[in-house]
């Protein structure tokens, strides 16, 4: 296997899922902040709940993923999910259904795959796979 293929792969899946987040942000069907994402998962609009990998355990605790398989997405830190909103630092979001999302959630889910594997990403929080 050629040298740094591993890393190559995990920052252009690192691209896709933020570049997707981006796209469902600007369709209206993301949000971040945790006011925010607790209304969206209140009035049942969040189909995922998206949470850092690095952000605080207590913090990401009082929120819960929508019930079902695919619904939670753990493997980006919070300074890729804030590239997805144009902000330095996203803790929590949310995405809304859809086609983008489904395609989100199953780039995020080869992005937590390949993480585990390699086992050199310092994640305090779950894959999206594990919920």
């Amino acid at each position: 296997m050629p040298e740094g293929l591993i890393e190559l792969v995990e920052r252009l899946l690192v691209k896709r899922v933020t570049d997707g987040i981006a796209l469902a942000r600007k369709s209206g069907k993301a949000v971040a902040g945790y006011e925010k994402v607790k209304g969206w998962l209140l009035i049942e609009e969040a189909r995922v709940l998206v949470q850092a990998s690095d952000g605080s355990e207590r913090g990401k605790s009082k929120l819960s993923s929508p019930p079902g398989k695919g619904t939670f997405i753990g493997c980006l830190t919070a300074s890729e999910i804030g590239l997805a909103f144009g902000r330095e630092h996203v803790i929590h979001a949310a995405l809304a259904s859809g086609g983008l999302t489904k395609r989100v959630v199953e780039d995020a889910a080869k992005l937590g795959a390949l993480r585990e594997e390699s086992g050199d990403y310092p994640r305090k929080g779950r894959t999206s796979h594990e919920r």
